[in-house]
């Protein structure tokens, strides 16, 4: 009797949001949203997924702990990773019938470039952390779907080797330290290697308290000295971009940065630049006040700090402040086609794809990213045919409505 009981108890457990709580007792989003309590299967090949979510459980079956722990990870009880994906309920799409959408494309122009997508690759650091080819496999994959990439300053594989693989420049992201001559060698190493945007990255300069990842870290067992040493500047010396630098964790207080950045940055780089970090209308109008050539919407996917506010609900303010004037890009907790379309609808320019295409990378390699990016972009033309939007410049307000 106590085994039925037991049995039962499982069944119920399985069913039950509560299997969205961790051991401690915070909602993991990833886990419980865009879910119907299925049982659980891992794909065996990328030709096997029906949508995203498919990869990002094999990611968790087959990555250590602690590295699921740093890709899954937001801040405090994860409230932003959290308002991220429940921003996107409460909008709906209004589909416009009778319209010719017999040939859809996804051909757009950013930063008076034209590229093929306005899905990009977000940086995402270390991504040899989920797997041994880290972002050279995400730029032969970006290369194949025809996705603009952006790669993160703290990357596991050098700019010069992935603009090779991905056979174009891609944008050069950057984290400010509190040591210029850092700042200036990296900027100068990304445009000799060919890249023509740098991507300054503005929510971190405090730190974040990832309190998730802490408790996937206390639950690895392994002995993870040899890779990430024993010292707190250890870390820097595996990142390609650091090289050369002299940097210490200690250069990363950033708290005294200002404006005046950008202009330091505009007199040192001839590289266009965007400024990510951006969530509120007041910072929007700054960026373009201070000759920002674009905004970048995001939160950091959750990780930068615990607003408990959505990406997309900042969207609207920062469209509204920018008035047209520079693009303007958007992440943090897409992973569908329709969510792309929403945030395009509501006067994004292009929208950037983090986790997602880190959940291929760790699942099965580039083919797992390539995967990824084929059935995202195979969405988005889907919905805008769906909604009666042929082309990109199509997709508007119209095509929206609120909760």
């Amino acid at each position: 009797m106590a085994t039925l009981a037991r049995r039962q108890f499982l069944r119920f457990l399985a069913a039950s949001p509560l299997l969205g709580y961790t051991a401690a007792g915070r909602l993991f989003a990833e886990e419980t949203l865009d879910s119907m309590n299925l049982p659980e299967h891992l794909i065996q090949s990328p030709a096997d997924a029906l949508d995203i979510f498919d990869f990002h459980r094999v990611a968790k079956h087959v990555l250590p702990t602690s590295h699921y722990g740093y890709l899954a990870t937001g801040t405090d009880g994860n409230e932003t990773l959290i308002a991220n994906r429940e921003a996107f309920e409460r909008i709906y799409l209004r589909p416009m019938r009778m319209v010719d959408t017999s040939n859809v494309s996804l051909d757009t122009v950013l930063l008076g470039k034209p590229i093929d997508s306005p899905i990009l690759l977000a940086p995402v650091g270390s991504q040899k952390a989920f797997h041994a080819e880290g972002e050279l496999a995400s730029a032969r994959a970006a290369r194949a779907q025809g996705n603009l990439q952006i790669l993160s300053n703290v990357s596991s594989n050098s700019i010069e080797d992935v603009i090779e693989a991905r056979g174009e420049p891609v944008w050069f992201q950057l984290y400010p330290t509190n040591k210029w001559s850092t700042a200036k060698t990296m900027l100068q190493r990304a445009e000799d290697a060919g890249a023509e945007v740098v991507v300054l990255t503005v929510d971190l300069n405090s730190g974040s308290n990832r309190v998730l990842l802490g408790q996937y870290a206390r639950a690895d067992e392994r002995d993870c000295n040899a890779c990430h040493g024993t010292g707190p500047d250890d870390w820097l010396a595996t990142k390609p971009m650091y090289s050369g630098t002299g940097s210490v964790s200690a250069d990363w207080d950033m708290s005294g940065m200002t404006w005046d950045y950008l202009g330091r940055l505009r007199e040192t780089t001839s590289m266009k630049i965007v400024i990510k970090g951006v969530v509120t209308a007041e910072d929007a109008a700054s960026c373009v006040q201070h000759g920002a050539d674009a905004v970048y919407v995001s939160n950091h996917g959750g990780r930068a700090e615990a607003s408990g506010r959505g990406a997309l609900d900042d969207l609207p303010d920062v469209v509204a402040a920018v008035d047209g004037r520079v693009p303007i890009i958007v992440d943090s907790g897409f992973r569908r086609g329709t969510d792309i379309f929403k945030a395009l609808a509501m006067g994004a320019s292009a929208v950037s794809v983090g986790r997602a295409y880190i959940w291929g990378l760790a699942a099965f390699g580039q083919p797992g990213v390539e995967k990824v990016l084929e059935m995202l972009n195979a969405e988005l033309a889907m919905v805008m045919g769906q909604m009666g939007a042929s082309s990109v410049a199509d997709i508007g307000p119209e095509h929206i409505g609120l909760k």
